[in-house]
């Protein structure tokens, strides 16, 4: 029975997600050969969950990115999951691992064929002067079927269901991907907007500073040296516009390759909206196993162990016998037309049975071959399954840091706004002189792009946390809704 990829079957957790006390044991058991096995402890809950975390909610993960509240980003990620080039691709790849997968069950079945022949002679002979002409027709059916008497074929069939479901679990993996890379590159985008504005506030308030200035040296109240000096910390600032504005324009240019258009694309979606998208208000985490379950890249791997288990059965099957049956049913006339009423009828069967006798040790070392392939398929498992724990856990930890870092910073870029008002207070006033000034000023702009760096940081975090938790991934699509 063909099992669906989007959920593991009833052999597949007996052999690979028995979790008695949540313990993660994938393995893997040939009947006639040794036992391989691998295990991972996995905890019952993450090590750095959020206070506010709630129950895994896969349908709402699905669609993670709505959750920031931001309708282009909505709009970017919903037309990239369709015109993609990267998942387009891995759509393809099911397509052709079900082809595959059609042809190795095709071999279950008997095969036929039929042909005609038609012959024709002459013979002339030169002592009679005669010339005598014949001619012959047939037809012909065969039929030939080889019996899988001890199951390898079915194992090779397991084996290809098992890389069609690990094909379709690719392809998950390769939304989950998409969703998060294009939602980083667009905070990366509002994340250089929002400095150009904090940047560009910043300089018209130098350039009222560098007004001041030269109105006091022009009225003999003021030097030429706070002249040059606020002139210097004005195109200081002027001079990192450039550079954001760079970064601005490559990551528009990123956005569109992610979505398989060309550069300029998504120039009027982008500007639509400048600011960065909200923040949830909640997280939902679930427990580490339902991490496990949900993630398309180790289901990937565990029917990977699965088609590598199928392939090494099916390798120690091939020193068994083999039945093969053959039929055929001819018919023979001396003109076309008599085919169907033939003057001669003639049929066979015929049945082998052939077992391998010596071979040189190449059976020996295809299984040893198969089964050092499911050696790796299992480790590779493994891997896949301390990666995700890793990766969720390096996620919460980003997601509180950069919420406690946030915090701090506010409370001091709003303390700096504060004291450069005052400063510019008094050095109008003559109580300060002008580098008190430009020193608020520095510090202004300093905490406050960082406001906004930590801010964009806070959002990846979170966004990071949903692809590690395998959200983004949903059925195939087939209707575009690019923007």
């Amino acid at each position: 029975m063909r099992q669906s990829p989007h959920f593991l079957s009833i052999a597949a957790r007996r052999s690979l997600l028995a979790l008695p006390l949540l313990l993660l044991n994938a393995c893997s058991t040939n009947p006639s050969g040794p036992t391989s096995a691998s295990s991972v402890a996995v905890p019952s809950q993450w090590r750095q969950s959020a206070a506010d975390a709630g129950p895994l909610d896969p349908a709402s993960l699905a669609r993670w990115w709505t959750r920031f509240d931001d309708p282009v980003l909505d709009r970017l990620i919903d037309g990239a999951l369709v015109n993609s080039p990267d998942v387009r691709t891995a759509l393809s790849k099911i397509a052709e691992s079900r082809a595959v997968r059609a042809t190795t069950k095709a071999s279950l079945f008997p095969s036929l064929s039929a042909g005609v022949s038609g012959a024709s002679t002459r013979t002339h002979n030169r002592n009679t002067g005669v010339t005598s002409t014949s001619e012959s027709y047939g037809a012909s059916l065969d039929a030939s079927w080889e019996v899988d008497l001890f199951g390898k074929q079915l194992q090779t069939l397991s084996a290809a269901d098992a890389d069609l479901a690990q094909t379709a679990e690719n392809f998950h993996a390769a939304q989950v991907s998409l969703a998060a890379e294009i939602a980083s590159a667009y905070v990366t985008l509002r994340s250089a907007e929002a400095r150009l504005a904090v940047v560009r506030s910043s300089l018209a308030t130098r350039e009222e500073t560098l007004d001041l200035t030269r109105w006091r040296e022009q009225a003999g109240t003021g030097a030429a040296l706070d002249t040059l000096q606020a002139n210097t910390s004005l195109e200081q600032t002027r001079s990192s516009i450039p550079a954001l504005e760079q970064t601005a324009a490559q990551t528009r240019n990123q956005l569109a390759l992610l979505s398989g258009l060309a550069p300029g694309a998504l120039d009027t979606l982008l500007s639509s909206k400048t600011a960065l998208p909200d923040i949830p208000a909640t997280l939902a985490t679930g427990i580490p196993a339902d991490t496990l379950r949900q993630r398309p890249d180790v289901r990937a791997a565990e029917y990977a162990v699965k088609a590598a288990a199928a392939r090494t059965s099916s390798a120690r099957r091939e020193r068994l016998p083999s039945l093969t049956l053959g039929g055929s049913l001819g018919v023979e006339a001396l003109k076309a037309g008599r085919l169907f009423n033939p003057d001669s009828v003639t049929a066979s069967v015929l049945g082998g049975l052939t077992a391998p006798i010596f071979d040189a040790g190449r059976i020996r070392q295809t299984i040893i071959v198969q089964t050092e392939q499911e050696k790796q398929a299992l480790i590779a498992y493994e891997s896949s399954v301390l990666s995700a724990l890793s990766e969720v856990e390096n996620a919460l930890i980003a997601v509180s840091r950069t919420s406690e870092t946030l915090a701090a910073l506010q409370k001091a870029a709003s303390s700096a706004r504060e004291a450069q008002a005052l400063a510019a207070l008094q050095y109008k006033a003559g109580t300060i002189d002008l580098l008190s000034l430009l020193d608020t000023q520095r510090t202004t702009l300093s905490l406050e792009e960082q406001v906004v760096s930590t801010r964009a940081d806070q959002i990846s975090a979170h966004i990071q946390l949903y692809k590690s938790l395998g959200g983004g991934w949903s059925p195939v699509k087939t209707a575009s809704n690019a923007p």
